[in-house]
């Protein structure tokens, strides 16, 4: 597919989708037209080509959205082009690394009630937003917003630009992920802050 297609073709994207995630949903399809409109408002045309190293995506919540900004796009956490932060927000940064134009869209919590509105004589709730999700605008489904985005050489893709070793652990630490403890030492961030498991 050329690149000046592949984005408008909705149909394939949310196929590509499908195989990726596992079935579709109307998060999938809320993420594809996330994707595809977040990527037109920086002016990247092919992101899983010539312009993939242009476009990093920060998503905001580890929900169906996310896999279909990956399919799309192809950004990738192992390729440092997808960023996560837990907001548990259906959201999503694009940024266009060459232009430094960055915009954040926020699926708005109106569309629920757009699909109950224009669908009321479909049954299924997955289905009625299936079709408004295909069928409305832009404006209707997203908040768009200009942002700036504080992003640094040890937020690059590519090899790692730094690397010590925690104090207490032992474990290594890529890309200025330390900190340090009240003794200051040079730590990682579990031991600093507390970690999401226990050693048994």
């Amino acid at each position: 597919m050329c690149a000046a297609n592949y984005l408008n073709d909705v149909d394939a994207l949310i196929a590509e989708c499908s195989a990726l995630h596992g079935h579709v949903c109307p998060g999938q399809l809320l993420g594809v037209r996330m994707a595809v409109h977040g990527c037109s408002l920086i002016g990247i045309t092919d992101p899983r080509g010539i312009e993939r190293k242009k476009l990093i995506v920060w998503v905001e919540i580890d929900r169906c959205m996310a896999d279909a900004i990956c399919a799309v796009t192809g950004v990738r956490l192992g390729k440092r082009s997808l960023k996560y932060f837990d907001y548990g927000k259906v959201a999503a940064t694009f940024l266009n690394l060459s232009e430094n134009l960055s915009v954040r869209i926020v699926a708005r919590d109106e569309s629920r009630a757009l699909a109950d509105t224009l669908f009321s004589e479909v049954a299924e709730r997955n289905e009625r937003q299936m079709l408004a999700y295909r069928k409305a605008c832009d404006e209707e489904l997203f908040k768009i917003e200009p942002v700036q985005i504080d992003f640094d050489e040890l937020d690059m893709p590519g090899r790692p630009r730094k690397r010590v070793t925690c104090e207490i652990c032992r474990e290594g630490i890529n890309d200025g992920r330390d900190a340090f403890d009240a003794l200051n030492r040079k730590v990682c961030r579990a031991c600093a802050f507390g970690a999401y498991y226990r050693t048994v």
